[in-house]
């Protein structure tokens, strides 16, 4: 699995660069409110990708009921200040409370050391049909645990 382009795991948070393109912002150059569910989403996918885990072989599973994807249950955003096109943007990642069949993650993005949106989301952990399922001993020890495999 190549993780050059990933970010990186830094005191227990992961951090990905991403740069704001035209295609991010509305008519006034800033970033459209909804584009920065997107940058969540990167920040989410990459921070799992760096623990080791590959999102895709979880869906590949012969039995659907075997199978573990994440969704958004929940997610709280708190908008500080605009970003704006050709800001380079890093998106930090916390992991929080893991239990049963949800995970709490705290996100921020940040312009430098400004704080430009942050985050509270809850990710259920469903199976291939759908239905809620615990999250396997093998990746809760990867999400507690903070460290790649």
């Amino acid at each position: 699995m190549d993780i050059s382009l990933s970010g990186h795991m830094r005191d227990g948070s992961h951090q990905l660069t991403q740069r704001v393109y035209y295609e991010d912002t509305d008519f006034s150059g800033f970033v459209y409110h909804a584009r920065y569910l997107h940058f969540f989403e990167r920040g989410r996918t990459d921070f799992i990708r760096l623990l080791g885990v590959s999102q895709g072989a979880l869906h590949a599973q012969a039995n659907p009921a075997d199978a573990v994807a994440f969704v958004v249950r929940r997610m709280e955003i708190d908008f500080k200040s605009p970003a704006r096109m050709d800001d380079v943007l890093t998106i930090v990642t916390s992991p929080g409370e893991v239990r049963g069949a949800r995970m709490m993650l705290e996100q921020t993005i940040l312009r430098g050391d400004d704080v430009l949106a942050g985050a509270v989301v809850t990710v259920a952990v469903v199976n291939g049909l759908g239905r809620a399922r615990r999250l396997p001993d093998a990746l809760l020890e990867r999400f507690t645990g903070g460290g790649a495999a």
